[in-house]
């Protein structure tokens, strides 16, 4: 069979010593054992991917996400909104990209952490990044459990992350823990249910209406928590160090 005349011509076209070939990256896979530039730079050449993770080098790209994985996050977000609209000098958000070692480059669900010129532990780098361990995070374990209070646990404490919160959606259970002296300690709730932040005094979670999917309940709660004197009190600290 002859050859078309594009192809011929293609064939028989002199080779261009002085032309860069464009270097083709193979795509993100999930098992991939990768340094954290690597990883990064093949997420960024996919821009419809939601998410991928770099666990201790190896690539983590999650299920599809599940109606109740959505409508956690949803609680979730909007709780700690609440307490970032009243709180100067932390942050938050949910699904943005934190490096925090050479290894590990992280989706937390959720965050709060205290804005560097106010001492945090985390900055914003020059290409938009959090790098460093925020002071909390929180994540929603579905399929990822396993991980979640293992290798991401692990992780996480090593990092210097102060508060870790899994809310386990199947299972029904929440998972509050404390950074103390280089481990995490799981925190018990009061007689009510509910757990209260160490790092942000008034950030109050009231476990039983979170699982019974009362928002209302939940956005109260932490409503009356910024509301306290100890919250006040925070305040006035984060702002003393922006004097």
């Amino acid at each position: 069979m002859a050859a078309t005349p594009d192809v011929a011509a293609a064939y028989a076209a002199p080779l261009h010593t002085g032309q860069v070939k464009p270097v083709r990256r193979p795509p993100l896979q999930n098992g991939d054992r990768l340094t954290r530039a690597e990883f990064e730079r093949r997420y960024a050449a996919l821009p419809n991917l939601r998410k991928a993770e770099l666990i201790e080098g190896v690539v983590q790209m999650p299920s599809p996400v599940h109606v109740e994985h959505m409508e956690a996050d949803l609680a979730i977000l909007g709780w700690l909104s609440v307490y970032v609209a009243m709180t100067p000098c932390v942050r938050g958000g949910g699904d943005g990209s934190v490096r925090l070692d050479a290894d590990n480059a992280v989706q937390p669900d959720a965050l709060l952490r205290i804005d560097e010129r106010c001492g945090g532990q985390s900055r914003v780098t020059d290409d938009g990044f959090i790098e460093g361990a925020p002071e909390l995070v929180v994540e929603i374990s579905g399929s990822t459990v396993s991980y979640d209070l293992h290798a991401k646990l692990n992780i996480y404490r090593r990092a210097g992350v102060r508060e870790y919160v899994v809310w386990r959606v199947y299972d029904g259970a929440v998972d509050w823990f404390l950074l103390d002296e280089g481990r995490y300690v799981a925190q018990t709730p009061d007689a009510q249910g509910c757990y209260r932040s160490q790092v942000f005094p008034g950030l109050i979670l009231p476990a039983p209406a979170l699982l019974a999917g009362a928002l209302a309940q939940v956005l109260g709660a932490v409503q009356q928590g910024v509301q306290t004197p100890e919250h006040r009190a925070f305040v006035q600290q984060l702002l003393d160090r922006t004097a």
